[in-house]
């Protein structure tokens, strides 16, 4: 098959969004798919990403101002319309059999393409865009309070504290805000399948958004390559000569990340506690460090490599998170080089630890402190636990076992397709 990816990030500098998209793309790519990838640039500037691992994406520019709320604006409606003409243009030159969407900046966009074009279309869904114009479902990120419906009066709840004091002023937005909601929703509905990255996820899609009634959504998991995932993490030596406890992430509110310093000053360990990852939040985390007493290591943001080799040698991963989280990519690698987490019980977070099975998961700060403690000082334990945890990552989430589900959704959809008439199928 000629597969279409559009994606908003792609490696080598990129988020966990960018690399599932890239193990989709290598995946298929092993498979003998013919997979072409395109990112949009909404930059000022700047050299292009040139090629990752034999891929060159191709590079859409579109201009977007650094304002808010117009540059939400430009890099949704505006890109949207110029992105969806391109789209359809190279569907066609390329006559591409399958076009997958990765995310919020390119999903609406090639789904209209795709249609314009008559060929098979599949949104994969990895946080909650659909559903909440700051895309975490967090009424209050600070407080990690879960929004329960967008409102009009909701909205303005929200909006108090995001935009801080001059929130009054943000206030006549809202329309606009709503409106460009359900438009990414109304477009997402003409998906011939959205795919959910987890459980949480699919049934918040299914019960949040009215538009999506009609709509075929699934469940398949962001892949991890999890034979290249090893290789990389054993290629890096050990990076302390002591035994540490690591946190790997984003260093935000939604990230839990203000649990971190308390969790383990809870669980009385003598570790070190390594916080790779960079943030919004890094200052005001640095600043507690000071003053903890704990010995807390900041190597700040690591390349993708050095990363999974701090992972490989902790001796446990505490993994913070309070939003819903989707399906965290931090957690699939981990477990794919066996190393036991100690994790909030948020969102999908199930759909990869497995509590007393392949890690431990906790409702509360407290408990998360105890679980700490038990992997720090508990060998047999960390054994069991990270054994386990390597066996579900390449049963589930591995990358053949995923490409093989996305071929079988292509399949079908391509079937579905050339038994429509041109009208059902343009709807």
């Amino acid at each position: 098959m000629r597969v279409l990816i559009t994606t908003d990030v792609f490696p080598p500098v990129c988020g966990g969004s960018g690399w599932s998209t890239h193990a989709l793309a290598r995946g298929l790519r092993g498979r003998g798919h013919e997979v072409t990838v395109v990112r949009p640039r909404t930059g000022r500037g700047g050299a292009a990403a040139g090629e990752y691992d034999g891929f060159r994406p191709l590079e859409f520019h579109s201009w977007v101002p650094a304002v808010p709320y117009a540059r939400n604006y430009f890099q949704n409606e505006r890109l949207y319309r110029r992105l969806a003409r391109y789209l359809t243009a190279l569907i066609r030159d390329r006559r591409m059999d399958v076009v997958h969407a990765q995310h919020r900046l390119t999903g609406p966009p090639s789904i209209a393409a795709a249609r314009a074009a008559r060929v098979p279309v599949v949104c994969t869904v990895r946080d909650y865009w659909p559903l909440c114009y700051w895309a975490d479902l967090l009424r209050d990120p600070a407080a990690a309070d879960l929004c329960p419906s967008c409102t009009p009066g909701m909205m303005t709840r929200c909006v108090r504290p995001r935009a801080g004091r001059p929130w009054p002023l943000a206030l006549p937005l809202i329309p606009y805000m709503r409106a460009n909601l359900r438009r990414k929703q109304r477009a997402l509905a003409r998906a011939d399948a959205v795919v959910a990255v987890g459980s949480a996820l699919a049934r918040d899609l299914r019960e949040r958004a009215e538009d999506l009634a009609g709509t075929f959504v699934t469940t398949i998991p962001n892949p991890v390559d999890v034979r290249r995932i090893r290789a990389e993490a054993e290629d890096q030596a050990a990076p302390l000569e002591r035994p540490y406890l690591l946190y790997a992430g984003k260093l935000d509110v939604n990230k839990g990340v203000s649990q971190l310093l308390p969790a383990v000053t809870a669980a009385g360990i003598d570790l070190p506690l390594v916080v790779v990852g960079d943030g919004p939040e890094r200052p005001r985390l640095e600043a507690a460090a000071r003053g903890s007493g704990l010995d807390v290591r900041f190597p700040g943001w690591q390349p993708h490599a050095r990363v999974l080799g701090w992972m490989r040698h902790a001796r446990a991963l505490v993994f913070t998170s309070r939003w819903r989280e989707p399906l965290s990519r931090v957690l699939l690698e981990a477990g794919a080089v066996g190393c036991p987490a100690a994790a909030m019980e948020t969102g999908g977070t199930a759909d990869v630890v497995v509590d007393g099975e392949t890690g431990l998961l906790a409702r509360s700060t407290g408990e998360l402190a105890l679980h700490v403690a038990r992997l720090s000082s508990d060998g047999a334990l960390r054994a069991r636990l990270g054994a386990a945890a390597r066996r579900r990552v390449e049963r589930t989430f591995d990358t053949r076992v995923v490409v093989s589900r996305f071929e079988t959704l292509y399949g079908a959809l391509r079937q579905a397709a050339a038994a429509e008439s041109p009208a059902v199928r343009n709807r």
